[in-house]
C-alpha cells in the first residue's frame, strides 16, 4: 500500500453509506484514493459484484486493473469497470427486447448489431461515397474521406452525449457560422448523411455509439424493470476524472447517486482536455451538488516545487496575467536549441541517454512529447533509441493498424493466400512482410522478393530454384523458414477458405509465431497481430447479419483499411506492451493516460500544435455543448477561436507540468520538421517567462 496522507485515508476509509467529491489537481492523489478506497471497500466485504468503476475512457481505469487483476486480490465476484459506452452497451444487449420496437427499428425481433468506430465508418462510407462521387457532396471539404466520415460520426455522438435531436445539427452549425456562405452547404451535407445513416442504422439493427447511449438514456434508464436491475445490482460507485465525461454521463449519475449507498466521485479541477469529443467539466462539478460533502486536495505528491513555480509562471504568460516575480533561473527547465531539426532529435536522444545511463534514471520515468505524433516524427526518434541501447514505447491512438508493420505484414501475407481477391502487393511491401515474418535484414528480404515473387500471378515460386550462389547470400537458414512458409501458404491455397481472422490465428499458430520466425520474440508485433485480429474479428460480426451483396469480408476488410478508416482503439495495446522503457506520444494521449514522469521532453515549443486545434469543417464541438450561448444570431468568431486556444494550452501546460516530477527539456530547432521556423504561443510564453527570470 502506498504512503497516504492524513486526508487520503480519511476519504478511502469514509463509511460505507457516504457519498464523497473529492477535487483537486493532478497529481494530489485522487486516483490513489480511489484505488485504495476500491480495496477498502473489498475489504469491509463489500461484494465485488456491486462495485461499479466508471471512468470516460477505458485507459483511465489502468490502476483500477492493477489492483483487481493482482494475486493479493480477494476470491470472489468482479467489479464492473465501465465507461458509460460501456455501460450502455451493455444494458442495450440485456433489454434488447424492451427497446427494439420503441426505439424505431424496423426487425425488433433480430437480434442487435453493436458497431465499432470503424464498423461505423464502414457503413457510413457506404451510404456517403455515391453521394460524393455523383452528387458533388462536400465539393468544398478538402480532408481525407476517412476524416470526412469521423467527422459525421462526431457530430451523431456530440448530440447523444449533449442530448439534443440528431437532426439539430446542421441548423446548430449553420446558425454560429460567420464566414464563407459555402460552409452552410457542408454542413446541410453532413446534416443529411446523419440522416441517412441514422435511419440505415435503424432498418438493419445496427447500433452505433450515439444510438447505444441514446436508446439507454432515454429508453432503457426510464424503464422501471431496467432502473431496478442497475440500481439493485450496484451498490457502490466510484467514479474516476468526472471532468472528463459526457454531460449525458452526469445526468444518468446526478439521478442514481441516490441510489448508491455509497459513492466516491473523482475531479480534476485544471484538466477538461476531452472538451473536443464531448467531455464537460462544467457539467461534472454540477454533481458535487449531489454529494453529502466536497474535498479539496491541495498538495502535490508528483511535481516538485520548482516546477511548480514554472507552471504557475507559464500558465500566467499563457492567459496574460501578471507574473509572479521570478527567483532566478528555474532549475526545472533546460532548452535544447540546434539550427535543424535532425540536430536537435540527435540532442534529445543523447540527453536521454545520459539520463538513464549516467543518472540512472529508470527509462519508465522519462517521456518524449509533442503536440502530434507524425510517422517520421516516430521513426526518427525511436530509431535513434534503438541505436543508443533505450527501449521505448508508443502511444498513438488515431494511428491505423494499416501504419503498424506487423499488421502490414500479416495482411500482405494474406494477399498472397487468397489469389481469388486479386490484390496484388507490390513488391516492395512483399519485401517488408518477408523482412518481419522471416525475421531478416531488408537486404536479403528484397533480394529474396526480386528472385521469387510473381506480382502478376500473385505466387511465389520455391527457394530450390534460386542459384546456388545467390542461395549462399540469403542463406540456407532464411531459405529453410521461407519454404516453410511459402509451403505452408500453397497448402492453404489448395483448401476452403477461412474467415480472415482464423486465417491469421492459423498463419500465426503454425508458422510465423514459431522459433526463428518474426513474431516469436517480438511482443510488440504480437501485441499489434493481436489488436488486428480482434478489429477483423468485430468487423465480421458487424457485416454478417447484412452483408452487403454476399461480399468476401476479408477483401472487403482489406479495402476499408486502404480507405484510411481508423482502427478502433483496443485495451491491450496500452496495457501489454514493455512499461520499463521511454513513451513517446502526443501531449493529450500522455494526460490521458494519467501517470507522472520524472523527466519530459517537449518537442517543437515553437509549434503551433500546441494550442490550435485540428481543422473540422464537418463540426464545431464548442458549438455542438451545452455552453454555447442559445443567444439568436450568437455566431462563434476569432476572438472565441483565440480565446479557446488560450484556455486550452494553459490547461495542457498545466496538465503536463502536474505530472512532471523534477524537469523539462524543451527541444527546438530554428528549423521545424517541416523545415520552417516556428514562433507558436506556447514558445513565446516561454520567453516571457525567461524574460521575467532575467529582469
Amino acid at each position: 500500500m502506498p504512503d497516504l496522507s492524513l486526508i487520503q485515508r480519511q476519504i478511502i476509509e469514509s463509511p460505507l453509506d457516504s457519498r464523497l467529491f473529492v477535487a483537486g489537481n493532478a497529481g494530489t492523489g485522487k486516483t490513489t484514493a480511489g484505488v485504495e478506497r476500491v480495496r477498502f471497500l473489498l475489504a469491509q466485504g463489500v461484494p465485488a459484484d456491486s462495485i461499479l468503476l466508471l471512468t470516460p475512457q477505458r485507459t483511465l481505469q489502468e490502476p483500477y486493473l492493477d489492483l483487481l487483476e493482482s494475486p493479493e486480490r480477494m476470491p470472489g465476484g468482479e467489479v464492473t469497470s465501465a465507461t458509460i459506452g460501456g455501460l450502455a452497451r451493455r444494458t442495450c444487449d440485456l433489454f434488447w427486447s424492451l427497446a427494439a420496437e420503441q426505439a424505431g427499428f424496423r426487425h425488433p425481433d433480430h437480434p442487435p448489431v453493436f458497431l465499432t468506430l470503424e464498423t461505423a465508418q464502414y457503413y457510413m462510407a457506404h451510404l456517403v461515397r455515391p453521394l460524393l462521387e455523383e452528387r458533388g457532396y462536400f465539393e468544398s471539404v478538402t480532408i481525407n474521406r476517412n476524416r470526412l466520415y469521423s467527422q459525421i460520426i462526431d457530430n451523431l455522438n456530440k448530440s447523444a452525449a449533449v442530448g439534443f435531436p440528431y437532426t439539430e445539427i446542421g441548423s446548430r452549425l449553420d446558425s454560429a457560422w460567420f464566414g464563407d456562405p459555402a460552409q452552410r452547404r457542408v454542413y446541410a451535407d453532413a446534416q443529411e448523411c446523419a440522416t441517412l445513416f441514422r435511419q440505415y442504422c435503424l432498418d438493419n439493427n445496427l447500433l452505433d455509439f450515439s444510438l447505444q447511449l441514446e436508446i439507454f438514456v432515454t429508453l432503457l434508464w426510464q424503464n422501471s424493470q431496467v432502473h431496478n436491475y442497475l440500481t439493485q445490482t450496484y451498490s457502490h460507485l466510484v467514479y474516476d476524472n468526472v471532468e472528463e465525461d459526457l454531460p449525458r454521463s452526469h445526468d444518468l449519475i446526478r439521478e442514481w447517486l441516490p441510489e448508491f449507498d455509497s459513492a466516491l466521485l473523482l475531479y480534476d479541477q485544471s484538466a477538461g482536455y476531452r472538451n473536443f469529443l464531448g467531455g464537460d467539466a462544467t457539467s461534472g462539478w454540477s454533481l458535487s451538488e449531489s454529494c453529502d460533502q466536497i474535498v479539496e486536495l491541495s498538495d502535490s505528491f508528483v511535481a516538485s516545487e520548482s516546477i511548480l513555480h514554472l507552471s504557475n509562471g507559464l500558465v500566467s504568460a499563457i492567459t496574460h496575467n501578471e507574473l509572479a516575480p521570478a527567483e532566478g533561473e528555474s532549475p526545472a527547465m533546460e532548452f535544447i536549441l540546434t539550427h535543424f531539426h535532425p540536430q536537435m532529435l540527435d540532442e534529445v536522444v543523447e540527453k536521454v541517454r545520459t539520463l538513464v545511463v549516467d543518472h540512472g534514471i529508470p527509462p519508465a520515468e522519462i517521456v518524449i512529447l509533442s503536440p502530434y505524433l507524425s510517422d517520421s516524427l516516430r521513426f526518427s526518434i525511436s530509431h535513434r533509441l534503438e541505436m543508443a541501447g533505450i527501449p521505448w514505447r508508443t502511444n498513438r491512438p488515431s494511428r491505423s493498424l494499416r501504419d503498424e508493420p506487423a499488421s502490414k505484414t500479416l495482411l500482405t501475407l494474406s494477399a498472397l493466400a487468397h489469389p481469388h481477391w486479386n490484390v496484388h502487393p507490390p513488391k516492395f511491401d512483399v519485401a517488408h512482410a518477408l523482412m518481419t515474418a522471416l525475421n531478416t535484414d531488408l537486404i536479403r528480404a528484397q533480394l529474396l522478393t526480386d528472385i521469387v515473387y510473381r506480382q502478376r500471378e500473385l505466387r511465389l515460386t520455391t527457394f530450390d530454384e534460386i542459384k546456388p550462389e545467390t542461395q549462399e547470400r540469403i542463406t540456407y537458414a532464411l531459405g529453410e523458414r521461407y519454404t516453410i512458409l511459402r509451403n505452408w501458404l500453397e497448402e492453404y491455397r489448395a483448401s476452403e477458405p477461412l474467415p480472415l481472422d482464423f486465417f491469421l490465428r492459423k498463419l500465426f499458430g503454425e508458422v510465423i509465431s514459431q522459433p526463428g520466425y518474426g513474431f516469436h520474440v517480438n511482443l510488440d508485433a504480437v501485441r499489434v497481430a493481436a489488436s488486428l485480429v480482434e478489429s477483423i474479428k468485430k468487423f465480421r460480426n458487424a457485416m454478417e447479419p447484412i452483408n452487403l451483396s454476399g461480399l468476401d469480408l476479408g477483401k472487403e476488410y482489406l479495402a476499408m483499411l486502404e480507405d484510411g478508416v481508423i482502427a478502433a482503439q483496443y485495451l491491450e495495446s496500452w496495457r501489454s506492451e514493455n512499461k520499463d522503457a521511454v513513451l513517446i506520444a502526443p501531449a493529450y494521449t500522455f494526460l490521458m493516460m494519467n501517470r507522472p514522469a520524472t523527466i519530459q521532453f517537449w518537442i517543437d515549443p515553437g509549434s503551433e500544435g500546441w494550442s490550435q486545434r485540428v481543422s473540422q469543417p464537418l463540426t464545431q464541438p464548442f458549438v455542438l455543448s451545452r455552453h454555447w450561448e442559445a443567444t439568436p444570431g450568437r455566431v462563434w468568431l476569432d476572438s472565441d477561436e483565440v480565446q479557446v486556444e488560450i484556455e486550452t494550452l494553459a490547461r495542457l501546460v498545466g496538465g503536463l507540468l502536474a505530472r512532471c516530477r523534477e524537469k523539462i527539456y524543451l527541444a527546438l530547432s530554428d528549423l521545424g520538421e517541416s523545415g520552417f521556423e516556428q514562433r507558436g504561443a506556447l514558445l513565446r510564453a516561454f520567453q516571457k517567462v525567461i524574460q521575467n527570470q532575467m529582469e
